[in-house]
């Protein structure tokens, strides 16, 4: 075959360090800018970008070029960096280590985006640590809850 061709959709999930409540709505709409930004640059392009304060839910179509580990890094340091420029009450942010990144079927598309716009009200009902393990569950991934936070 002369030609390499994917469509690969990734939900990507992360949480502030130790869940702090920093990511306000001062800087909401500006830092998932920034995200779509990096994720452009990577030749990933970006579905939707949503956060609430203690994490972010980015769903965005992987380049065949870019292994996930680099996507995840490159948005996650960047915005790090970028957040703390914001004023004095950011310069102690900082995104948890890990992340879950989790394959998005096209025909699964619609549902994942309609569930991280309504991200808002969906955490009215479950919190970060709940959303995340049942996400973890559902895609079959083993996990060691003591090694899940930081």
């Amino acid at each position: 075959m002369p030609q390499s061709l994917a469509r690969l959709h990734v939900h990507l999930v992360f949480s502030t360090k130790n869940r702090e409540q920093i990511i306000t709505d001062a800087v909401r709409v500006a830092l998932h800018g920034y995200m779509a930004t990096v994720l452009k640059n990577l030749g990933c392009a970006p579905v939707l970008i949503n956060s609430v304060e203690d994490h972010a839910h980015l769903l965005f179509d992987l380049s065949r070029t870019v292994a996930i580990s680099r996507a995840v890094e490159d948005v996650k340091k960047a915005s790090s960096k970028w957040i703390k420029t914001q004023g004095p009450e950011f310069s102690p942010f900082a995104w948890q280590a890990g992340y879950g990144a989790f394959a998005v079927s096209e025909s699964n598309l619609d549902s994942v985006r309609e569930y991280i716009a309504n991200q808002r009200e969906h955490h009215s009902k479950k919190t970060f640590q709940q959303e995340y393990m049942q996400f973890l569950e559902r895609h079959r991934i083993a996990f060691d809850e003591r090694y899940l936070w930081d």
